[in-house]
């Protein structure tokens, strides 16, 4: 279960079912919960934390320092939660004392190769990255949010639950929930209708989704007086809630 050829520091906590491939190295503040898989050639350091039942496939970097000028090797940290699949050559990063000192991924996420998450990211669960997706420091990501292949976020970007990006999106300003965009610079087209009928969404909310948003984009109305008006949608739908919230507390503005 533990290859002979991988390096796992004596101070490091491990669950006695966890796997380690051969030439992985394990550092001395890590920790690791049952039944999680870790491929060889992984290198897990830093102050990270790993749920159960995840599988992290080979030449990962996982719990290394922050790519930021200001690190100045503060304790901060990684958190990954449980089922998490992190597939080949995948960076997560800590935290920074800049933002709340985490790094944190959820539940059940599905995180395809090439993958850079940097520090202080706040990634929700049942998201899926494609290939190559690549988020900047402090980028918080809701549930059920897909990134397309090779999409950039910038830094303090905010992305919302069930919204999508296209291949090759670059997005630097907020992304609302429901919402798909596309494109460099990234635009919206529409919301995230096959993803929501997935999860349940019954069609009455589905349509008042559409209403939203063509209230936010198809109006005319400006930021101000769209925001308030899904307000008022949002009293008699509760599946606009998070979308008003959302709105509400956006400070780098949205795709529009």
């Amino acid at each position: 279960m533990r290859h002979p050829a991988a390096i796992i520091h004596p101070d490091a906590r491990l669950a006695d079912d966890v796997e380690v491939g051969a030439y992985s190295i394990i550092g001395e503040h890590v920790e690791i919960a049952a039944g999680t898989w870790i491929g060889p050639h992984v290198v897990i350091e830093g102050r990270t934390r790993i749920g159960k039942a995840n599988r992290i496939f080979q030449f990962c970097s996982v719990g290394a320092m922050p790519q930021d000028k200001k690190y100045a090797g503060e304790p901060t940290r990684l958190e990954i939660g449980d089922n998490n699949t992190i597939r080949e050559f995948c960076t997560l990063n800590t935290g920074t004392v800049q933002d709340a000192g985490v790094t944190r991924i959820g539940n059940d996420n599905w995180i395809m190769a090439y993958v850079h998450v940097a520090h202080d990211c706040q990634i929700g669960s049942h998201t899926i990255m494609a290939n190559g997706a690549t988020l900047g420091g402090h980028v918080h990501v809701g549930d059920w949010v897909f990134l397309g292949g090779l999409s950039g976020v910038h830094q303090f970007v905010r992305i919302g639950a069930h919204a999508m990006t296209g291949f090759q999106t670059r997005l630097s300003q907020d992304l609302p929930p429901y919402v798909t965009a596309a494109d460099n610079p990234a635009v919206a087209h529409g919301i995230n209708s096959e993803g929501l009928k997935r999860r349940g969404f019954s069609g009455e909310s589905i349509m008042e989704i559409k209403r939203a948003y063509k209230t936010l984009y198809k109006s005319g109305l400006s930021f101000e007086d769209a925001r308030t008006a899904i307000q008022s949608q949002a009293a008699e739908h509760a599946e606009l809630q998070p979308l008003a919230d959302f709105l509400a507390a956006t400070t780098r503005g949205i795709i529009r």
